[in-house]
């Protein structure tokens, strides 16, 4: 496929947000919608047509890919936006890619080093927990060695019994704490969520009632967020804040300045700061990254208020699968957060308990991951910085690139198609990670770059979008 046929995007992907969020079923006029017909029910069970002979639930059929029986349901599952990963699927659904070059995928994060063999051989050896219903507030054994990593990797005590949690992945307990933290009685609820960001912020504030809101990075401050451009109006309805640092997909770490101004705006306002760390043990500096809770007992803080940081084994220790983490601070919220997971159905497995216990007790194997990512980034970026503008992010395993203005006129969307069909090479168009704001979708133009294949298979695919870029790049003489 030709580059200018392969950076041509079809009208839906034209706008900013090429997937706009649906508003609520049966927020619209049915009768606006002449077109739509009622789908067959049952004959025991029909519903009775609107007075113009039209099932009110009808739009939804044709407006959401969960059809019309969402019109049935939750109200607030039709506003939420297609994942990042089914709207790339649909922006490559007409790409067929050069077969001379082997597939490599740039576009998931998911961890694919090995898997450590203590991690596996622990769970194993408990297999005799399959006979028994785990406790939803985790093993005492596991609490324990959650709090000793904390205490090791950060110099934070924390009581294990009150003011840490296992959780099944950092991504069920986001969305989780979301629904236990926001008050959707309280008319005007906001959570403040990054942007561009991990998606499972925004549903999480859906579905609870509340309204998220986008909070720019700003590349010219290493794509920290701008606390100080949120409207004072805005924080009097603000409930949860979600920071992710080191952060998806900039790789941005927050510095104690950061830290500082968003504590006191949570002492006037009294939102809940989430701070989502699972990417804590990737980095490329001596320093490791400094997380939430250190920067709060930093900060005279110790009693962590309004404050829960989350962290997971899939990213650390190579285990996407194992879905285990941890959250941990106020005790307050963590009694509230337990209360709710009993109810939920959230308990561990006694196998992931185990292995979760091997894997917080050990850091060789993560030294180790480390040292494989490093290697990785110090390939990879010198190679792709000679043609596009990228820098080594302070953390995390994501490369937060800008296509140049002279490949598709600098479509993140276009390029992705383009290195498909020519290269063979996957990657992620930053927009479907952003959210439109004031006119402007801060990942337009972007796109990131998951380096978790094998070095040989990221260094293959550097070199590719390096090809790409110099052939249409003009020769100046």
């Amino acid at each position: 496929m030709a580059l200018t046929t392969a950076c041509q995007l079809a009208p839906a992907w034209e706008g900013d947000d090429s997937l706009p969020p649906l508003p609520p079923p049966l927020c619209r006029d049915p009768r606006r919608y002449p077109s739509l017909q009622s789908p067959r029910t049952s004959a025991s069970r029909r519903v009775k047509p609107t007075r113009r002979g039209r099932n009110p639930h009808d739009w939804a059929a044709a407006a959401h890919p969960a059809g019309w029986i969402i019109g049935r349901m939750n109200p607030l599952l039709g506003r939420l936006q297609a994942y990042p990963f089914e709207r790339l699927r649909q922006l490559l659904a007409d790409i067929t890619p050069n077969a001379g070059f082997s597939p490599i995928s740039l576009g998931m994060g998911e961890p694919r080093h090995a898997t450590p063999e203590l991690i596996k051989t622990a769970l194993v050896a408990k297999l005799d927990g399959l006979a028994v219903y785990p406790a939803t507030a985790g093993e005492p054994a596991l609490r324990q060695a959650c709090a000793d990593w904390l205490r090791r990797r950060y110099q934070v005590d924390l009581n294990p019994l009150t003011q840490v949690l296992p959780v099944n992945g950092s991504r069920e307990a986001l969305f989780a704490l979301t629904q236990t933290v926001v008050n959707p009685q309280q008319p005007g609820a906001v959570v403040l969520c990054p942007n561009p960001m991990y998606q499972i912020y925004e549903g999480a504030a859906l579905l609870a009632g509340a309204e998220p809101v986008f909070i720019a990075a700003d590349p010219a401050r290493g794509f920290a967020v701008d606390w100080g451009t949120v409207a004072p109006a805005v924080w009097e309805r603000t409930q949860l804040v979600f920071v992710c640092s080191p952060g998806n997909p900039t790789g941005a770490v927050m510095s104690l300045a950061e830290w500082q101004q968003l504590f006191e705006l949570s002492d006037r306002y009294g939102f809940v700061i989430a701070s989502d760390e699972c990417y804590s043990e990737i980095y490329f500096r001596e320093t490791a990254p400094l997380g939430g809770l250190e920067a709060a007992q930093q900060l005279g803080r110790s009693d962590f208020k309004r404050l829960m940081a989350l962290t997971s084994l899939s990213k650390r220790s190579n285990v996407p699968g194992l879905r285990s983490g941890f959250v941990a601070g106020d005790a307050e919220i963590i009694k509230a957060f337990l209360l709710y997971r009993t109810y939920h159905g959230s308990a561990m497995s006694p196998l992931v308990q185990a292995a979760s216990i091997a894997a917080w007790n050990d850091e060789a194997h993560v030294v180790e991951n480390r040292a494989l990512y490093r290697a990785k980034f110090e390939q990879v970026t010198p190679l792709l910085a000679r043609v596009m503008q990228v820098d080594l992010p302070d953390a995390g395993f994501y490369l937060w690139a800008q296509v140049p203005p002279q490949v598709c006129q600098g479509s993140d969307t276009g390029f992705a198609r383009a290195l498909l069909a020519q290269y063979n090479v996957a990657v992620l168009p930053g927009r479907f990670l952003g959210r439109e704001t004031d006119g402007h979708n801060p990942g337009a133009g972007r796109v990131r770059m998951a380096l978790v294949a094998d070095p040989a298979q990221c260094l293959q695919a550097a070199q590719r979008i390096v090809q790409l870029i110099e052939e249409n790049t003009p020769v100046h003489v």
